[in-house]
């Protein structure tokens, strides 16, 4: 295997809550994730995750606190230090939350909506993350719901090998599902990635990574709600030139939308989550990465997602980004 390779897991865990249908989150869940993430051989490099609360009443409602103010990530990674710790091995993950949106009924804490990193601090170094002030990317189609709207977010870090001191980004985002309130919705049978909230969020994005990558190496993970061949697909991989890992490993044909599913929902399959990058980043292989209910998958079951791992290699120059 390539010594100089790195390692990326994005991964939507449903607020570790799958078990109770999304409603509450559990330990059992939180445990089995971790489990899962430290038999990857090797450890990723960077994990990147979708749909992770802080606290509120359906993060806590099933499983309670262990102390006053604890968030679900840090529950998490409890989990996650108790298992390396169960394998006689050191954890190595520094994690970073970055709080999307807060849904409340007086001072009740309903849920709340956030993405979160994970850094092997044994490979790389943090230099820079927006933590403290997320890059929002919602698209209000009705401003008048602008509230009631949760909101999405653009989380970015800048991080450097810690062999050789070389700098990449990582942006890990979540985008909405389409909006019932445009005629192209109506207009169309298949609309997941057919939304114009969902274009406008998918170029609000590529601002933001073309504004802080300039010309170094960066990878864009997460959950963006729209399959291969569809609109906002099209437009990541056309005029913003990303560069899709599974289709360049050739794992998918990105002409078909539901070849390899990332999701699924009752007997709905659905290819929603990938793995972008650009500046001088070539993808290697993406050989554990299964699609959703292969139930030889060591993340069966643990999600309404899969996540998908992939290697790549930071080219030795990285041509300029295009604007």
């Amino acid at each position: 295997m390539d010594a100089s390779s790195l390692r990326i897991v994005t991964y939507n865990v449903r607020y570790f809550g799958h078990m109770l249908k999304g409603l509450a989150s559990t330990v059992g869940p939180k445990r089995r994730v971790a489990a899962a993430l430290a038999t990857l051989d090797p450890l990723p490099d960077v994990v990147c995750l979708q749909e992770v609360e802080t606290s509120s009443l359906r993060s806590n409602i099933v499983h309670r606190q262990t102390r006053p103010g604890e968030t679900q990530l840090e529950a998490f990674m409890e989990r996650l230090e108790e298992t390396f710790a169960l394998q006689g091995r050191e954890m190595p993950y520094e994690a970073f939350y970055f709080r999307a949106h807060h849904y409340k009924l007086g001072e009740l804490s309903l849920y709340t909506t956030g993405l979160a990193m994970l850094i092997n601090t044994r490979t790389l170094q943090v230099d820079t993350h927006n933590v403290a002030a997320p890059e929002h990317i919602t698209h209000h189609h009705v401003q008048g719901l602008k509230d009631r709207k949760q909101s999405r977010i653009c989380a970015h870090m800048r991080v450097l090998r810690r062999d050789d001191g070389r700098a990449f980004h990582v942006f890990n985002t979540h985008l909405s599902l389409p909006t019932p309130f445009s005629r192209e919705f109506w207009a169309t049978r298949d609309k997941m990635g057919c939304g114009v909230n969902q274009l406008h969020e998918a170029r609000k994005l590529t601002d933001f990574i073309h504004l802080h990558a300039k010309q170094e190496p960066f990878v864009v993970c997460g959950d963006f709600n729209s399959p291969p061949s569809s609109p906002v697909y099209r437009y990541l991989t056309g005029d913003a030139r990303l560069t899709c890992a599974q289709a360049a490993v050739g794992q998918i044909d990105p002409s078909l939308a539901r070849a390899f599913p990332t999701a699924g929902f009752m007997h709905m399959r659905m290819h929603l989550d990938h793995l972008f990058s650009g500046g001088g980043v070539s993808w290697l292989d993406a050989d554990e990465t299964r699609p959703f209910g292969d139930l030889t998958g060591r993340f069966h079951g643990l999600s309404d997602h899969v996540p998908l791992i992939a290697r790549f290699r930071l080219e030795p120059s990285a041509p300029g980004l295009a604007s």
